[in-house]
């Protein structure tokens, strides 16, 4: 059994449902029923029932209820314990960081912890931002890089970069589409978005998709679970000339010569990230960071 099952496991069962235990974990359904599932072939015993009323939990899972709290509680406790030993600064700093990330935005912010605090050590991951939250409510990550702000008081956050999206699009297509200012979104309409998994991130999924189909444009099925959109992926399918991809200005991955970036008239999409951490941290080491993070991206 793994931690991330358990979780699950318990937030179904606390929540009366997937849907509303989905929208806690930031996971699509089919994935944490899958998760659920999976956890019920492990231990071959049936966990759940489901009902009108929605789902409750057997005999089976009641007793694991417990269990799984009692671990999860006693994997907490000890994260916080050794989190205090490195409070004040030095141990390791968890970063986790998206898979595309502006040019030089972290640069600034490690060079003035280096000096401040040169025994800490930093640590990056490359995570989604559903995998980030999670991580951080688990106590497995300091502070981390998030495409959309999680509500409520458990964590703080600071705004660190809009990147209004452009479009890659085969050379061909971009002689065919655009203009002097650009490419229209809605003229993309008979190309297929190369798009990422919901669960990775859902409100910026939802955002970005709902303006996509209000410029008409026909998205067909979800990219599969665990799909990670590398920028292999992107260009191969853009280079075939049926698809399309978004990508920010100054994207960091050179382009073949069959493929190019224009920007979409009017900026219609505007891609934010968050700098994430708990609210009630006293590590003065992420204090610092935090501090030159923004410093870097007010100046």
């Amino acid at each position: 059994m793994e931690l991330r099952e358990l979780r699950a496991f318990v937030a179904v069962v606390e929540e009366g449902g997937l849907s509303a235990a989905a929208r806690r974990m930031h996971l699509s359904q089919p994935a944490l029923s899958q998760t659920v599932s999976g956890l019920e072939r492990q231990l071959g015993v049936k966990l759940l029932t489901r009902g009108s009323t929605g789902v409750r939990a057997t005999e089976a899972g009641t007793a694991l209820l417990g269990e799984a709290r009692a671990v999860l509680a006693r994997h907490d406790q000890a994260l916080r314990v050794m989190a205090g030993y490195s409070g004040p600064g030095g141990g390791a700093l968890r970063i986790g960081i998206p898979l595309e990330l502006p040019a030089g935005l972290l640069d600034p912010a490690l060079a003035e912890l280096a000096v401040a605090h040169p025994d800490t050590r930093v640590q990056a991951r490359h995570l989604s931002s559903a995998e980030q939250l999670e991580a951080l409510r688990s106590g497995e990550l300091d502070v981390g890089l998030l495409r959309e702000r999680p509500s409520g008081p458990e964590f703080d956050a600071l705004l660190v970069a809009r990147e209004k999206l452009g479009v890659l699009v085969a050379a061909q297509q971009a002689a065919e589409l655009a203009g002097p200012d650009g490419i229209a979104l809605d003229a993309l309409g008979a190309l297929q978005w190369v798009g990422f998994p919901r669960a990775g991130s859902p409100a910026w999924y939802d955002e970005l998709t709902a303006i996509l189909r209000g410029h008409g444009l026909d998205l067909g099925p979800q990219p599969p679970q665990g799909q990670a959109l590398i920028a292999d992926v992107k260009l191969a399918a853009v280079a075939s000339g049926r698809a399309f991809a978004l990508a920010p200005p100054g994207w960091r991955q050179p382009l073949p010569d069959h493929v190019t970036w224009s920007p979409l008239i009017g900026h219609p999409l505007v891609r934010r990230t968050w700098a994430v951490w708990a609210a009630d941290s006293r590590r003065r080491d992420l204090g610092r960071f935090i501090a030159a993070l923004d410093r870097s991206v007010s100046g």
